[in-house]
């Protein structure tokens, strides 16, 4: 695949520079160009960092940097099995546990939110750092949800990092999470607050809660960018004697499609294993939104 002149390979950090130093020169120069464009490309457009991904792949699978980042891009492409096998290659050659979080969510892509569920009672949970224990709560109570549990789901967010007033970079998306939470377990009182905090954290605009607050206000969002929506919203607007409604770019779509493919993943939990640690804060036996990193 095509890739501009202007990248060099050197805008990668140093870590995966260093891991690309077992590859002869040339070779590492290559991989090193398309793992740039993976990380350009994969919010923007997925399929292409994919696309960019899978060279890199093919000429150096045995880099622990290249597996990760085939699978993000084919997590963001919601190719869940390919994803799995490939945060499991990489967790295999680094011992790493970050990549926990991500993992377990794959599993619900897949279908079998009991497995993540069960990986959130796993002790690779208690070597992740706060983003990462965040992260992993935030995959628990979306498993609860697949699961129909809504109010397990609610108690799974309750934890010190909802209740803090500081501002992390976590805060928005789990205040958001809790709000869809209260919202399926029939608590929309309750939700509305929640999605006023997170619209109040989230700066970088991570979720859509402006919008949901406004809906659950009774006010209507359209699109600026279309001339007839714009107009018909003040036509409505006069009509009704009000001012017209404001206008936004809209709300996020968190749709998830289920791949059922699963030849290339490795099974390696017990099929019987799905207690939950009761070690692990906040999660308790009897979303939701999804890690999307």
């Amino acid at each position: 695949m095509p890739i501009p002149e202007d990248v060099t390979g050197f805008e990668l950090d140093a870590d995966v520079r260093q891991e690309l130093k077992s590859l002869p020169k040339t070779l590492a120069d290559d991989v090193a160009r398309n793992l740039v464009m993976v990380a350009r490309l994969l919010d923007s457009e997925p399929e292409e960092a994919y696309q960019y991904s899978r060279v890199s792949l093919r000429l150096a699978s045995r880099v622990p940097a290249v597996r990760e980042a085939a699978g993000f891009a084919s997590y963001m492409t919601q190719r869940y099995s390919e994803a799995l096998t490939e945060f499991r290659a990489a967790r295999r050659m680094t011992g790493r546990a970050d990549l926990w979080p991500v993992m377990a969510d794959c599993e619900r892509g897949l279908g079998r939110p009991e497995r993540a569920l069960a990986m959130a009672g796993e002790p690779e949970v208690k070597q992740l750092d706060k983003a990462g224990q965040v992260e992993m709560r935030l995959v628990a109570a979306g498993a609860r949800g697949d699961m129909q549990q809504f109010d397990a789901a609610v108690v799974t967010l309750q934890s010190p990092e909802l209740a803090s007033s500081s501002v992390q970079p976590w805060t928005a998306r789990l205040r958001y999470a809790y709000a869809e939470a209260l919202i399926a377990a029939d608590r929309a009182d309750e939700a509305r607050d929640w999605f006023a905090k997170a619209a109040e954290a989230d700066s970088d605009g991570a979720t859509n809660a402006s919008e949901r607050l406004a809906e659950i206000d009774g006010l209507e969002f359209v699109d600026a960018l279309d001339p007839e929506l714009v107009e018909e919203a003040s036509d409505d607007a006069d009509e009704a004697g009000a001012p017209a409604a404001p206008k936004s770019r809209g709300g996020v779509s968190d749709d998830r499609e289920i791949f059922e493919d699963e030849e290339n993943v490795e099974e390696f939990y017990d099929e019987d294993d799905l207690e939950i640690d009761e070690d692990f804060d906040g999660v308790v036996p009897e979303r939701s939104t999804d890690t999307k990193a």
